[in-house]
This record gives C-alpha cells, sequence and structure tokens, in this order.
C-alpha cells in the first residue's frame, strides 16, 4: 500500500528562526513561501513542514500521490479514503 510521502507539519511560533535551526540539523528547502508562513524542508528521507500560524498543533502528514521529492508517483492509497472505511 503507498500512503504517498510522509512528513509532519509543525506549527512554530517564528518561521524564520525554526528554518535557521532546521537548516543547522542539515534540512534544505523542498517547497514553500516563507513570505506566506510555510515552508517545506528535507534532510535525506525525512520531510517537515514549517507552519506560522495556520493551525493549532502539530499534524502527521500523507500527501497522497506525491513520493519524497514532491513528484507525482503513478499509483497511491489514498489515505483519505482509506480513513472513510
Amino acid at each position: 500500500m503507498e500512503l504517498g510521502a510522509f512528513s509532519i507539519s509543525l506549527n512554530v511560533k517564528d518561521i524564520q528562526r525554526s528554518k535557521e535551526f532546521y537548516e543547522k540539523l542539515g534540512f534544505e528547502p523542498l517547497g514553500g513561501d516563507i513570505n506566506q508562513k510555510w515552508l517545506i524542508l528535507k534532510n535525506g528521507e525525512t520531510v517537515i513542514g514549517l507552519f506560522e500560524g495556520m493551525f493549532e498543533k502539530n499534524i502527521l502528514t500523507f500527501n497522497p500521490g506525491w513520493d519524497e521529492n514532491a513528484e507525482n508517483t503513478e499509483s497511491f492509497t489514498d489515505v483519505r479514503e482509506l480513513q472513510k472505511s
């Protein structure tokens, strides 16, 4: 079963400081827009999202149809459909 790229979406207070912190740990930008207060960072196979003021708690995320490089996959199992059943 291929659920898509797994990532952790983190609710942060200061996206610039959070970006700097995770870059010191070896994470590199993969996507997003810091001016819109969200970034996707990657270190090896690990993907995290930094979100300032968009939600209250951290979220475990499956990105259906994407791999760890934000590239489309040929097939996947949509976790939202699994949740319904």
